[in-house]
Formats: structure tokens, C-alpha cells, sequence
């Protein structure tokens, strides 16, 4: 015991004597400067603004290059802000049931892309059976050409997909031959069908769509839609968000592309699936803390940038036919705000023409065979093509 005591005695003066040193050599540290670890942030001067605003209105790359606008901006400046993981930030809550409200769906889920809304409502709806299963859809969509193979590695599902017979859209039929109804052991049955509104600017016809789903829930099947641009199906026939989401039990809605929100997506759907569909969103590494900024932005957009869809749908309209006077075939009909062409049919040079345009200035951007009009594009864009197009066809005289 003498032993111990002297050897725990020795242990406390030794500590003391350690947290003495820490204090002193602490004492001795130069003082902290963040400029030797990261250059400060500059802020963009005024005239860095201007081009940056003027530019963007001549970028067809996509509608997803849009800038926030001055309210946005100050929105976001401005915005509450809490911890949206524990559910303690009111205005996204608020801002969901919106959502859910304008769909019909009983709950939505802001999510910080389109890909991972789609995604985890695919997975939801295909954990709900287990084992083998496949998903329905077209040979062109989002979800099976431009998200990673994410079906086939997050949900381990096979995609049966279509190329539509009409060069446009999916048929009752064409799903009806494609979909998988047997539980034979030698095929992964068919558990969800998944469309997308709008697919390559056209629109799907909603009555297709409703003797679709009419036949899905017949056989138990779920139907989901990528409804990143439904905005702009919206803006186009008058139908309402509701009504064109009503035969589906999820709908992802995009708040980045046509609406100019710099980030978001929302998944509206069943509250029992948005719940769970929450919790997986954090197994993907996604929860988000202080968004405030964020879902004000995106609030500003369905609320600002929705009513003015339909310009950018008269420019696109404007610039096919443009582009038909000059002899250059459009690839699928020009139905909202996109325009997909072959300039190679017409004797142009695809390559020259998008490295051309680029050397403008100011420079337009594209991203061919496809023109996305976005609601920032300038009036005079489509003339300003034409006139590059007449000046390289007059050269290959």
C-alpha cells in the first residue's frame, strides 16, 4: 500500500509538471492567421457581375447554368436558419408542405438532387417486395442513361427498358409486352414503372399516362416519375402540378433546371414512404444542416421564376423555326424548351459550329445536338445564331 501510494503521488506530480509544459509551450505558439492556411474570400466586383449575368443569357449549355437573382441572392443573405437533420428549421418544413400541397401527395422531402430523389424513391418502392425485381421504362430516361447505373448499384434492380415505337413517347402496349408479371424464378419480376415528363423537351400525353398507371395499380405495380422539368409541362398545357402527378405515387421535381434555384430537387409522395425515405437520405451521406438559404431560394423560384417558363419555351419555339427555314432537320418535335437538331444533315460542321459560337462575344455557349432555353436566356439569341449559321454556310460556297 506504501508502495502504491508513493507511486500514485509520483503520477500526479509527473501530470502536473506535464500540464505545466503544455501551458508554457501553448504560451509560445505564434498567433493563429487563416491567411496562411486559405487566401481570403473576394467577392466578385461589379463588372465581374455584369458579364457573369450577361453571359448566362446566352448559354444554352443547359437551364441548369441559370444565376440566382438579385431577390434570391438577398433571400438567401437573409434567410433563417436551423438545423433541417433534427427537423428544427420551420421554413423547410413549411416549404415541403407547400410542395405536398401544390402535388396532391400527402409529404415531400427537399433533397439536394434530382438523381438521389429519383433514386431513393426507386428504392423505397423496391425494398417494399425484396428479392429479384425490375423497373420499366424508357431506353432514354434519366434514371437508366444519366444517373450512374444507380438502379442496378443502390437497388440491385434490372431496367427494362423501351424505345418507344413512335420516336416520342411509351405506349400502354409497349409497357404491357415489356413488364414482367410472372414470379417464374427465372425472371426479376417487374415491381415499378418509371416515366419521365418532360423527356428531350417533349411533352408525355397525359392520357397515355393515365391508362398507364390505371393499368400499373391493377398489378400491383408503382408508378414513379421523373418529373425534373414537369414545370415546364405545366407552363406549356395549363394542366396543373396536381393533376399531372396524380397518377403516380412518387414524383421527383427538380428545383435547379428550368426554376433557377442553385441547388434542390423535392420527392413528394406517400407520408409513410417521405419518413423513411428521410432516413435514407442520411444513409447516403445527404442530410443537410443549415439550409436555410437554400430552400429560400428555392422557394423564391417556384414562387418567381414558375410564371415565366413559357419565354423561354417561345424562344426555343423561335429558334426551330429558325432553324427549319435554314434546311436543319429537328431530331424530336420542339414541344417546350429544348431543341435537338442535326446540323451535320445540313452540310455544318457540329464541332465548328459550337467552337465558333464560343468565339462570340459576347460567346454563346452550346452543347450540341441539344439547346436547352432557360428563363434568363437574351431576345436576341436566336439571331445571333442565324447569323452565324449564314456566315459559315456563305464560306462553303
Amino acid at each position: 500500500m506504501v508502495y502504491a501510494s508513493a507511486r500514485l503521488a509520483d503520477l500526479h506530480t509527473a501530470g502536473r509538471a506535464a500540464n505545466g509544459m503544455l501551458r508554457r509551450s501553448r504560451v509560445q505558439l505564434a498567433p493563429y492567421k487563416a491567411e496562411a492556411i486559405i487566401p481570403p474570400w473576394k467577392l466578385p466586383t461589379a463588372e465581374e457581375d455584369r458579364i457573369a449575368y450577361r453571359n448566362v443569357g446566352y448559354n444554352l449549355y443547359s437551364d441548369t447554368v441559370t444565376l440566382p437573382t438579385e431577390p434570391m441572392r438577398q433571400a438567401m443573405a437573409r434567410a433563417v436558419c436551423a438545423d433541417e437533420v433534427y427537423e428544427h428549421h420551420t421554413p423547410t418544413i413549411e416549404f415541403q408542405q407547400m410542395i405536398a400541397d401544390l402535388t396532391g401527395k400527402e409529404a415531400a422531402l427537399f433533397m439536394p438532387s434530382g438523381t438521389l430523389s429519383n433514386q431513393l424513391a426507386l428504392h423505397l418502392h423496391l425494398l417494399r417486395v425484396g428479392g429479384p425485381a425490375s423497373v420499366v421504362c424508357d431506353d432514354r430516361t434519366h434514371v437508366y442513361q444519366n444517373e450512374s447505373g444507380g438502379l442496378s448499384y443502390h437497388s440491385r434492380a434490372a431496367a427494362q427498358t423501351i424505345m418507344p415505337s413512335n420516336g416520342h413517347h411509351l405506349t400502354l402496349e409497349e409497357v404491357q409486352k415489356r413488364a414482367i408479371l410472372s414470379e417464374d424464378q427465372h425472371y426479376a419480376p417487374t415491381r415499378v414503372i418509371s416515366l419521365e415528363n418532360t423527356l428531350s423537351g417533349t411533352i408525355f400525353p397525359q392520357d397515355e399516362i393515365v391508362k398507364i398507371s390505371e393499368w400499373a395499380h391493377e398489378h400491383s405495380l408503382k408508378m414513379h416519375l421523373d418529373g425534373a422539368r414537369l414545370w415546364n409541362v405545366a407552363a406549356e398545357t395549363g394542366d396543373s402540378i396536381k393533376e399531372l402527378c396524380a397518377p403516380f405515387d412518387t414524383v421527383s421535381l427538380c428545383l435547379s433546371k428550368g426554376l433557377g434555384a442553385p441547388v434542390g430537387s423535392i420527392l413528394v409522395g406517400p407520408k409513410e414512404m417521405m419518413e423513411r425515405a428521410r432516413k435514407f437520405r442520411k444513409l447516403f451521406g445527404s442530410g443537410m444542416r443549415q439550409i436555410g438559404g437554400l430552400v429560400a431560394a428555392a422557394h423564391l423560384s417556384v414562387h418567381d421564376t414558375f410564371p415565366q417558363l413559357r419565354r423561354s419555351h417561345d424562344l426555343a419555339h423561335r429558334c426551330a423555326e429558325m432553324l427549319a427555314s435554314r434546311d436543319i432537320p429537328l431530331t424530336v418535335p420542339c414541344e417546350t424548351s429544348m431543341v435537338c437538331f442535326d446540323a451535320a444533315a445540313a452540310g455544318y460542321d457540329a464541332a465548328e459550329l459550337e467552337i465558333r459560337a464560343a468565339k462570340l462575344e459576347p460567346p454563346i455557349i452550346l452543347s450540341y445536338p441539344r439547346l436547352v432555353f432557360h428563363y434568363q436566356v437574351h431576345e436576341d439569341v436566336v439571331e445571333r445564331l442565324a447569323a452565324l449559321l449564314d456566315e459559315m454556310k456563305s464560306e462553303r460556297r
